[in-house]
Formats: structure tokens, sequence, C-alpha cells
């Protein structure tokens, strides 16, 4: 498993140091920590996204165009597989 281009060795060499450097008894609450701002940074994201769908919608613009771009898509990937499903079946 390469992670990165970081070896499963490698990080398991790079924990003994974090170890080593902190100690056990900091790890978790380092981890916690860690957690902690991650899921600060996804409501943060999250609420941008909002505001963002919020001010389109209240100054009218089409906030389902990706909605709609991924139907075609479908219908398009739909006729596709229509055509050469019997070219696919023959192979």
């Amino acid at each position: 498993m390469h992670f990165l281009f970081i070896s499963g060795s490698e990080i398991f060499i790079i924990l003994i140091i974090v170890l080593m450097l902190f100690g056990a008894d900091k790890i978790p609450g380092m981890a916690r920590g860690l957690g902690k701002g991650m899921r600060q940074l996804k409501d943060a994201t999250n609420e941008i996204k909002r505001e963002i769908t919020e001010t389109a919608e209240k100054q009218g613009i089409d906030t389902d165009l990706t909605k709609n771009i991924e139907e075609q898509i479908n219908t398009v990937q739909e006729d596709i597989d229509e055509i050469t499903g019997p070219i696919k079946r023959n192979f």
C-alpha cells in the first residue's frame, strides 16, 4: 500500500519516531486536537457552501445547473451503453 509515495514500512518508522518524540501519553491528546481541527475545517467549508447557495438563490441564479448537467451526462452514457451493448456481448 502506498500513500503519497510512502510505503507501509516508512509509515511505521515515522510512527515510532513520533512515539519517541512525544511519548505515549501525549499522542491521544494530539490526535484529539487534530480531529477537532479537521471537524472545524469541515464545518467551515459546509458553512461557506451554504452561504454561497443561499446567495445564489436570492439573486435568482440557477443552482440546479450541476444537476441538469449530471442528468444529461447520464442520458448520454445510457445511450452509449445501448449502442455498445451488443458489441461488448460479441467479444
